[in-house]
């Protein structure tokens, strides 16, 4: 309550809807640290605006969470910008050319442009309970435990195979298969575990890596897949929220803020990338599970005896 009321007293005017550029800095560092950890940097910036004394059902809230994360995404592309046009030149050419076809580019791009649909169909369909009831921080501290067993469940599957002696699958692999071996079929189901995510707590990033993982894929490509994929689908929520509500954003939330927290989350996002793809490549993704546990039974416990309210 305390906290609360501390933030509130700094916001101007009203202090359920209004930001300051302090806020505004805040959560976008608390977006470019998350974005890309499978902590969940929706769950983060909820629990963050509501300690801040923000109303975090109300619509131009709401809408900023989506389109700070743009910052965030932003940096992905930038880091990524050379496989970017790789991919996407091999993929033209595979459209021309029956040998562009046998390339991994042409593969990759499928997989992203089929797994990018699910999202962008469960995104529009279940818009009013994502920026409604969702927004409860019941749904963050669930989403941050529940899914903790999948994350740990996947890196057990992950282990198990690359356990197994060589030979089991094939002459010389253990069943883990990379990047030049990515499926539409992996798309797909990445894709669909990406809409998962639209539940703030659950992670997109831990969502998406997760199924990489039992799709039996290692866990620096299943990163990757979920960059790759999060790329279109975070992009066209930010800006879908940015054209939709930009009146209700300047006149409450306000826009200086909002691109203050987008250039930060930029920044940060940008660093946090690098250091994500050294993790996974040494260390496996149940590593974040004690925090989401942690960040989960703190906010019940929170919620339950009144210190802040779930909506």
């Amino acid at each position: 309550m305390m906290i609360s009321a501390m933030y509130a007293e700094a916001a101007a005017g009203d202090p359920a809807n209004h930001m300051n550029l302090i806020q505004a800095v805040i959560l976008g560092i608390v977006e470019g640290l998350t974005e890309f950890l499978p902590v969940s940097s929706t769950g983060h910036l909820t629990v963050a605006e509501k300690l801040m004394g923000l109303q975090i059902d109300s619509v131009a809230v709401t809408a900023f969470t989506a389109v700070v994360q743009v910052g965030a995404i932003f940096a992905a592309v930038l880091y990524f910008i050379k496989d970017i046009f790789r991919i996407a030149i091999g993929w033209i050419k595979g459209i021309f050319s029956a040998q562009a076809r046998q390339q991994m580019e042409w593969r990759f791009g499928w997989a992203v442009i089929v797994g990018s649909i699910p999202i962008a169909i469960i995104g529009l369909v279940g818009k009013d309970l994502i920026e409604g009831a969702l927004r409860s921080l019941w749904f963050v501290a669930a989403g941050l435990i529940v899914w903790s067993a999948v994350m740990v469940a996947a890196e057990w599957y992950h282990n198990r195979l690359t356990a197994e002696p060589l030979g089991r699958h094939g002459p010389d692999d253990s069943g883990i298969r990379h990047e030049d071996q990515v499926t539409v079929m992996d798309g797909l189901l990445i894709g669909l575990a990406q809409c998962l995510a639209l539940v703030p707590g659950v992670s997109r990033s831990g969502a998406t890596i997760s199924i990489g993982l039992f799709r039996s894929l290692d866990r620096v490509a299943a990163t990757r897949m979920s960059f790759f994929l999060g790329i279109p689908a975070l992009s066209a929520a930010g800006l879908l929220e940015a054209v939709d509500y930009r009146d209700q954003i300047a006149s409450t939330v306000g826009w200086v803020p909002t691109i203050v927290g987008i250039v930060v989350s930029f920044l940060v996002g940008y660093a946090s990338i690098a250091w994500l793809l050294r993790l996974v490549g040494k260390h496996p993704i149940s590593v974040f599970v004690p925090y989401r546990i942690i960040v989960g039974v703190v906010i019940i416990v929170l919620v339950a005896f009144g210190f802040i309210s779930a909506t």
